[in-house]
């Protein structure tokens, strides 16, 4: 095993993806989530899975009420799921969650290319 302490855009660019993951799971600053979702869709292999948290955020991602500006983890959700309804790598669904954090879900991902 080896642990990569670094920015994380600079440490997903450098990892070769001739040693393909199975999962990816991206919790992390939401407003990048679309540059760690296609660095994951790089290096997660055929029939792997890209997951990715707070996807819902209490119903904002849909509201459209809530404006880009407004919010920058609204707006970087919104942008991956933008991108990832263009992708033909992968099929996707959202689930939704509710517990004592209230109501929020996570994206499901399979890489199909």
């Amino acid at each position: 095993m080896k642990i990569v302490v670094d920015d994380a855009t600079h440490a997903l660019a450098n990892l070769d993806e001739a040693e393909p993951f199975d999962l990816a799971f991206i919790d992390a600053d939401k407003p990048s989530s679309t540059i760690y979702f296609k660095e994951a869709e790089r290096l997660v292999r055929p029939g792997g899975v890209i997951i990715v948290d707070n996807v819902v955020r209490h119903g904002i991602i849909a509201d459209p009420e809530v404006k880009d500006g407004d919010d920058a983890s609204c707006y970087g959700i919104r942008e991956l799921l933008g991108y990832v309804k263009g992708s033909n790598r992968v099929e996707a669904t959202t689930i939704a969650t509710v517990g004592s954090k209230g109501h929020d879900g996570f994206m499901y991902a399979v890489k199909i290319e």
